[in-house]
């Protein structure tokens, strides 16, 4: 080899060392979430688009190209095979009528499917079309399809398919198949009437994804519907109607294809600050069987990074009756498991007030996945102290035992205790703490914005001894390392 091609040899050496090194620090930023998605920079919001094709979730979010603030609204487009890693790929969908506008014809909240039966007349070979439903801000409901798995998408050419209203506000369109009515649903915020107390959810109906009737509306709802159908956990012959709000609140009750019957006061499906937008996957396969939800972390606070928002992490509901009632119930995804990384196991130990015992004391880290069963014996009270250190006071999770009740970061949440005993599961992130309590009956999503330099971990009890009948603390892998 010459002295030229050893020179250049080095130069590209370099230049590939370089490009690794610049896209690693891209991803590992002090307050940049490690297994929770955000884009690679600027603003992002609703999780948009959910579908399952061909061995890949699409996920479809509100993204502004333009900087870190909300507007100039386009879709962003990533895809994962596992619902853990997440590949980017390009903006899927940009304003309509050639809009520059930060808010007119932008592409708003919506939903997606696949045309099993290929309606829209669009598909040329095997591969199923995929159609999104989306607002075209204050330019009505618009579809664009995709027939190559939705690498590439176009605009419906008979757009809009519900035209524009200036009295009802209309947006986010939620479209869904109905079986026992053979039709296509779709669920859309909007405003009966001009009265405020009108807005809510209305049903339409199409047998073709073109030609939209309305048939009902619901009113006390905001934003981004969603409407599931559940099997209930432990009556399988039992069947519910579940209808969203935008928060991931809900209403149980049952659907005829024309119109919802609530059979529930609207039940709070989140406690933190920072649940907002819920989305359920479309298209998930029968052999799979489950109900995905996801949401965006509102509000969150990302001082100094390139990016604006990040998303929950994915999570799998239920439907299940309890002595009290009917309650959905959320865990994240069994994927997680793929995350684990080093593990930290106690089982039958005590924890004694006044005694310096950290059971955590050899965990460090800001990213941890906790999982817990506690005995409350005599504490009075007892939780964790989580991003701790010697200089920075921690994020306090505490359980209330005479008043019954699981707080963090200023949310509280009802929690009774079952035979005495509390269990958690903690998802702590670089920028969010999410809690499942007793096996997801109440959950809390926050974000929140730690000491860096702050990564311990503290179990304790006040008042009183605390049993911990297992306690597994797993760190995490980052998303990003391969």
């Amino acid at each position: 080899m010459n002295f030229l091609s050893t020179a250049l040899l080095a130069i590209l050496l370099t230049i590939s060392t370089s490009a690794k090194n610049n896209e690693k620090n891209i991803y590992d930023e002090i307050y940049r979430p490690q297994f929770h998605f955000t884009p690679e920079k600027n603003w992002h919001n609703d999780p948009n688009g959910l579908v399952f094709y061909d061995n890949e979730y699409h996920m479809f979010y509100q993204y502004n190209p333009n900087g870190n603030e909300w507007g100039y609204m386009h879709w962003g487009h990533t895809i994962s095979t596992d619902l853990v890693h997440w590949q980017h790929f390009p903006i899927a969908l940009y304003p309509d009528e050639e809009s520059t506008d930060k808010e007119k014809c932008t592409a708003f909240s919506g939903s997606a499917i696949v045309d099993e039966q290929n309606l829209l007349n669009k598909q040329t070979n095997d591969t199923k079309t995929l159609v999104a439903f989306y607002t075209s801000q204050h330019c009505g409901q618009r579809m664009a399809y995709s027939t190559d798995k939705g690498r590439t998408w176009k605009k419906y050419e008979g757009n809009p398919i519900i035209p524009f209203d200036e009295k009802d506000d209309a947006r986010d369109p939620k479209v869904i198949w109905h079986e026992e009515s053979e039709k296509w649903i779709m669920v859309l915020y909007r405003k009966q009437n001009e009265e405020e107390n009108s807005k809510g959810v209305s049903f339409y109906t199409s047998n073709n994804l073109i030609d939209w009737k309305w048939e009902s509306h619901i009113a006390g709802f905001y934003e981004c519907p969603d409407l599931v159908k559940f099997t209930v956990t432990n009556r399988p012959d039992e069947v519910k109607w579940v209808l969203f709000d935008g928060d991931g609140s809900y209403l149980m009750g049952s659907f005829d294809g024309k119109t919802f019957a609530p059979e529930s006061a609207k039940l709070k499906s989140d406690w933190g600050k920072n649940y907002y937008a819920t989305q359920t996957w479309s298209n998930i396969p029968q052999s799979d069987g489950r109900v995905i939800q996801i949401a965006w972390m509102r509000d969150g606070k990302f001082p100094d990074m390139p990016f604006n928002g990040q998303m929950s992490f994915p999570c799998e509901l239920r439907l299940t009756k309890f002595d009290s009632g009917y309650k959905l119930i959320r865990k994240p995804v069994s994927e997680i498991e793929l995350l684990h990384d080093k593990q930290y196991t106690w089982e039958n130990k005590n924890v004694i007030p006044g005694i310096n015992d950290n059971k955590l004391k050899k965990v460090s880290g800001d990213c941890l996945h906790i999982i817990g069963e506690f005995d409350l014996k005599t504490a009075d009270n007892f939780g964790f102290m989580l991003r701790h250190s010697n200089k920075a006071t921690g994020t306090e999770i505490l359980y209330n035992v005479k008043r019954g009740t699981l707080s963090v970061l200023g949310c509280t949440v009802p929690l009774p205790a079952v035979n005495n005993k509390i269990k958690l599961e903690i998802l702590l992130d670089r920028s969010s703490i999410e809690i499942f309590a007793n096996d997801g009956q109440a959950v809390i999503s926050n974000c929140f914005t730690p000491d860096e330099k702050a990564t311990d971990a503290v179990l304790f009890t006040n008042g009183g001894e605390l049993g911990v009948d297992k306690l597994d603390v797993y760190k995490m892998k980052s998303i990003y390392e391969d």
